[in-house]
């Protein structure tokens, strides 16, 4: 209690503790990286291949160093059927001092018949719940049960989408309009960002994918019409010189090993005011064969790699 510590005593003690931290040990990221533009969020695909359980996937998050996690619905329910509770999941997360920024659902809400979007609609409402017991924010909205209809009416969609921000309100989390750009629906930022606009609410956003845009034909330019609070998650990834046409999910690699305009994109994330999280999203057969901790830690410093290059 007598012992009187100087300002070099604290810095020195400090830098003794970093020092004797072993890779294993969690440390806090948003203290660790508070001085980057962006934040980074693990998407469950990126290893679902190996078919792990929720809680080894979180160990695995926090030891690669990520912000948050956006995991598949199909795995919180994989997770109660094997008797976990989501009140021990969300006590997990928030002692590895992650988030859950965001969920992956397929609810089909945006379909015609209305008998499958009624029952659309109470599927994204069990999603919310669950997303919402483990701390969640948000989830996907991509336009399942839709994707081979082209010239759908974009405000009647946009209706729908209100719908579903209505159910939000009621559970405390919010869905985000998805691209898929392999879809005839929403396959385009422009479409999307019309659904959020005539959707007349004030939590619509957009969940958007830097492989989906060029799927879908959309300049990655284009992310300079919109505003950073609108885009709250963001797919990142990169992909090879493949024609539209043909890419697929699976050719998705690592950021900075594609041809994708990673550089110029990352500026204009950060001049719209973009200070959301990068969330990893890759389907790649090569890099399911390997150990998930690997590709989660490759997969960090690749993507902080590049948007280092990319801001410097």
């Amino acid at each position: 209690m007598g012992e009187t510590l100087t300002r070099r005593d604290l810095l020195a003690r400090a830098g003794l503790t970093l020092a004797l931290m072993t890779e294993g040990d969690i440390m806090p990221t948003e203290a660790a990286h508070a001085s980057e533009p962006f934040k980074y969020c693990l998407n469950t695909s990126t290893i679902r291949a190996q078919k792990l359980p929720l809680p080894q996937i979180i160990e695995i998050a926090a030891k690669a160093g990520y912000h948050a996690i956006e995991p598949w619905i199909d795995e919180i329910i994989a997770y109660q059927e094997h008797g976990g509770k989501l009140s021990d999941l969300k006590k997990q997360i928030a002692d590895h001092h992650l988030t859950v920024e965001s969920a992956i659902g397929f609810a089909e809400w945006i379909v015609d018949d209305e008998g499958r979007r009624k029952k659309g609609l109470e599927i994204m409402k069990r999603d919310m719940d669950l997303v919402a017991q483990i701390g969640g924010k948000r989830v996907a909205a991509p336009p399942m049960g839709l994707t081979d209809h082209e010239d759908r009416d974009l405000l009647k969609i946009a209706e729908r989408y209100r719908t579903l921000c209505e159910l939000g309100d009621q559970t405390g989390v919010v869905p985000q309009v998805e691209v898929w750009g392999f879809s005839k629906t929403l396959n385009r930022l422009g479409s999307a960002a019309m659904v959020a606009i005539e959707s007349h609410h004030p939590k619509a956003c957009i969940l958007a994918d830097v492989y989906h845009l060029y799927k879908g034909g959309t300049d990655h330019a284009a992310i300079r019409f919109l505003q950073g609070d609108v885009l709250h998650v963001l797919h990142v990834n990169d992909y090879p010189n493949l024609p539209r046409e043909t890419i697929n999910d699976s050719d998705r690699v690592y950021p900075g090993d594609g041809v994708a305009p990673l550089d110029s994109f990352f500026k204009d994330l950060k001049a719209i005011g973009f200070r959301g999280y990068l969330s990893l999203e890759l389907f790649n057969a090569e890099y399911y064969k390997q150990d998930p901790l690997h590709v989660a830690k490759t997969g960090l410093q690749k993507t902080r790699a590049a948007v280092q290059k990319a801001l410097g």
